[in-house]
């Protein structure tokens, strides 16, 4: 059963990438084309879907092609918006050779997802993860794994960690964690989208670790938290900054958002102080350029764009996400979201004009992000 699903996500994925290069326009309608991070894909899967079920002159296509190349094709304008798990650095912003906002979408957690005969239940830290990806941990019954799993027997069995292969924001935030736990990892390997791995076993997008974890006995691997649910891997609670081991949960990833947000929202929540908040938590965001006219939009096709980011923040595009396992936006996230979509113009107009009292009265209102919680 855990192939079958797992055979299904693949070619989901494959298929979405083939559909980028259809036409601009169908049946007189208008076609918006987006690639990136695979860590969002089952969001987007059904959010875009069920957009385009709302408006039958729209389709979206979606590439999940990882958050590197995402940002590429961006860049090179061959697709409306990219997608990323990892904000994009001042250097990078600079690199687009035009303003870009970035619109986040939801919250999730990168768990450490395993593979592990009779063992059900497990714990680790950072400088666990950091070791394990160093090479410096190579079995699972070693004694600082076994220190903090008294209960468990750990097998006497090598480790295969797997990693990404591809550009990866999951990658991004994965070492961005290990950087702040571990002064080793932070000397040897760093932070990116992209490593120098010595250790382990490569593969491409979330989708790909997942499967190559699921099928290896002894494997770990960290992907999105909705990959493991969606397979049924088990995945360690993890040690946060205030001591407590926490699972991935929409309460924990919510916990870790509790902050100040800029308001560009290029956010960090990784390992944040909150003792209930899970420590790989973190935001996924659609990038897009702030002018529209930029030679590859009718102005028709940018309004497009906008209403369809205005939805995936709505309380209908919000439910999706909880109920998939993703954690919805915060209200201070949400207002300062809208602000931003609110700056996004065609010809130097905008196409939204954000004010408080419109964005209350211009969309659905009648959900709360405690009620979404409630109803998931």
């Amino acid at each position: 059963m855990k192939k079958a699903v797992l055979c299904l996500l693949i070619p989901m994925l494959l298929f979405s990438c083939g559909r980028l290069s259809s036409d601009k326009t169908k049946s007189g309608g208008v076609t918006i084309s987006g690639a990136g991070a695979t860590f969002p894909y089952p969001f987007y899967n059904i959010v875009f879907r069920d957009y385009m079920s709302l408006n039958d002159n729209i389709v979206v296509n979606y590439g999940a092609i990882g958050s590197g190349g995402g940002i590429r094709s961006l860049r090179d304008k061959s697709v409306d918006f990219g997608a990323s798990d990892a904000f994009l650095t001042d250097r990078e912003l600079e690199s687009m050779n035009a303003p870009v906002i970035h619109i986040p979408t939801c919250m999730g957690g990168i768990v450490m997802a395993y593979t592990l005969s009779g063992v059900d239940s497990l714990r680790l830290t950072g400088s666990l993860i950091s070791d394990i990806y160093l090479g410096n941990i190579t079995r699972w019954n070693d004694y600082r794994i076994a220190a903090i799993n008294p209960n468990v027997k750990l097998p006497d069995l090598e480790i295969t960690p797997v990693y990404r292969s591809d550009g990866s924001g999951t990658t991004f935030n994965f070492s961005e964690y290990l950087c702040d736990v571990s002064p080793e990892w932070k000397k040897v390997m760093g932070m990116g989208k992209a490593l120098k791995w010595d250790v382990g076993i490569a593969a491409k997008g979330n989708p790909g670790v997942a499967g190559i974890v699921q099928q290896t006995e002894g494997a770990i691997g960290y992907i999105g938290s909705e990959y493991s649910l969606t397979l049924g891997l088990p995945v360690a609670q993890l040690k946060n900054k205030a001591g407590n081991f926490v699972s991935a949960s929409l309460e924990s990833i919510s916990a870790a958002s509790k902050i100040q947000f800029p308001d560009d929202m290029r956010a960090s929540i990784i390992n944040v102080d909150n003792p209930d908040a899970y420590p790989m938590s973190i935001f996924t965001w659609l990038i897009v350029y702030q002018e529209l006219n930029d030679g590859n939009h009718t102005e028709v096709q940018a309004q497009e764009l906008v209403k369809l980011l205005s939805y995936i923040i709505s309380p209908e595009g919000q439910q999706v996400a909880a109920r998939i396992n993703y954690a919805p936006l915060s209200e201070q996230a949400i207002e300062k979201t809208k602000a931003l979509i609110g700056k996004i113009t065609y010809n130097g107009e905008v196409l939204i004009p954000y004010t408080e009292d419109s964005t209350k009265t211009s969309l659905n209102t009648h959900l709360t992000t405690d009620t979404l919680y409630n109803e998931r």
